[in-house]
């Protein structure tokens, strides 16, 4: 370890997965938070699974600040409640990446571009990202843990639908037919159209993703201006918690006057350089609406990280 001060360390895995956070004065293994929600890694002996694994746990330390950014509540699993990861190398096997009851579950090959990226087009996503996988997967638990909650519920079937239909012929239709041709008109994905379960976990991550654009946006004052008027929408400022900056405005207003005027500038950057568009989705109204009630849980998820 290096020491930080007499009383602080820091993480036990700095040179495993160069996790550079401050140790968890609970760990008795010397690890942060974020690197105690890890259940399982790869082997000392699995060089490519180690290797692997770097990557996800970044991607995993930006999750993790990004919901305690938001306050939302965070607790390590005991066994039988709270949250953990399975970080696994698929070297030695298949896996398949997923989330039930608090364990989000991570095929590490997800972290090899040209894996994902196959995987990608074969799919027809436009977006894929081992952040992305994360922010979906957490989705679900927040789903139990705010959505599915008895004054909450009927509020979330009039969105999303009812999330006690077949999972198992929800995903067997959807891989025989897909999305319909006109699913961007009521979802963010396509793979949303599969189930209500999922709908919620991809409308969930897509709000962690504008979460944490526009709080890095606004640090490099890439937000647009609006004009002085009194009744003009206020811009987001970084003086501001990020919780309080994203949640004072309604939805609508953020998406309409802040967040597509910087993801069409961004989008107009990429194409300048020969790039993809960095951002390939498009926000009907019923997304939206989906999104403010995400939006909605998030403000008022007071329970603390535990």
């Amino acid at each position: 370890m290096v020491a930080v001060s007499e009383d602080r360390l820091i993480c036990a895995n700095l040179n495993r997965c160069g996790c550079n956070w401050i140790s968890d004065p609970a760990s008795t293994l010397g690890l942060c938070f974020n690197c105690g929600l890890t259940r399982t890694r790869p082997a000392d002996s699995d060089i490519v699974g180690l290797s692997q694994y770097w990557i996800a746990e970044a991607a995993k330390r930006r999750l993790i600040f990004g919901l305690d950014e938001l306050e939302l509540p965070i607790k390590i699993s005991d066994g039988s409640s709270g949250l953990a990861f399975d970080l696994l190398s698929s070297t030695r096997g298949k896996i398949i990446t997923g989330y039930q009851n608090g364990l989000v579950t991570l095929d590490l090959a997800e972290s090899n571009d040209a894996h994902r990226e196959a995987l990608r087009e074969s799919m027809d996503e436009p977006y894929r990202t081992v952040l992305g996988h994360f922010r979906h997967e957490i989705g679900h638990y927040y789903c139990e843990l705010l959505a599915l909650t008895t004054d909450r519920r009927e509020e979330f079937r009039k969105l999303f639908g009812d999330e006690t239909t077949s999972y198992d012929e929800a995903l067997q239709g959807h891989y025989a037919v897909g999305g319909g041709h006109d699913w961007q008109d009521r979802f963010i994905s396509a793979y949303a159209t599969m189930h209500p379960l999922e709908d919620f976990a991809e409308v969930f991550g897509h709000f962690l993703h504008i979460a944490d654009t526009l709080q890095t946006a606004a640090e490099f004052r890439l937000l647009p201006q609006h004009e002085q008027r009194s009744d003009a929408p206020s811009t987001w400022e970084i003086s501001k918690k990020p919780r309080v900056a994203l949640l004072e405005r309604s939805m609508a207003d953020l998406i309409a006057q802040t967040w597509l005027p910087l993801t069409k500038g961004l989008n107009q950057i990429n194409r300048s350089m020969g790039k993809a568009d960095l951002y390939p989705f498009v926000l009907g109204q019923p997304v939206i609406a989906k999104l403010a009630f995400v939006a909605d849980l998030v403000a008022n998820a007071e329970a603390p990280r535990e």
